[in-house]
């Protein structure tokens, strides 16, 4: 057999809302606590993900034509004419 309880309705209710509350709460805390870490670290200046791979492209490429370079045959140098 249900009763009905409006005291006990209330409760419920009232326990719902003060829920809803703290998560609300804790949403705004996690986003205020995001947007100071954002600034933080824009701050720091800090180098991006992609800037690095694009400087390793650059230098792999620059390795490469080092050593195409440093295989290549050496053309001979001039000698300067004796001076008298």
């Amino acid at each position: 057999m249900q009763t009905q309880n409006p005291f006990l309705d209330e409760m419920a209710r009232l326990t719902n809302a003060a829920m809803g509350l703290a998560q609300s709460a804790g949403e705004e805390a996690r986003a205020a606590f995001r947007a100071q870490a954002d600034r933080w670290v824009a701050e720091l200046d800090l180098v991006r993900r992609d800037e690095i791979e694009a400087l390793k492209a650059e230098i792999a490429a620059l390795r490469a034509e080092v050593a195409a370079l440093s295989a290549a045959p050496a053309t001979p140098k001039r000698r300067k004419p004796a001076s008298k």
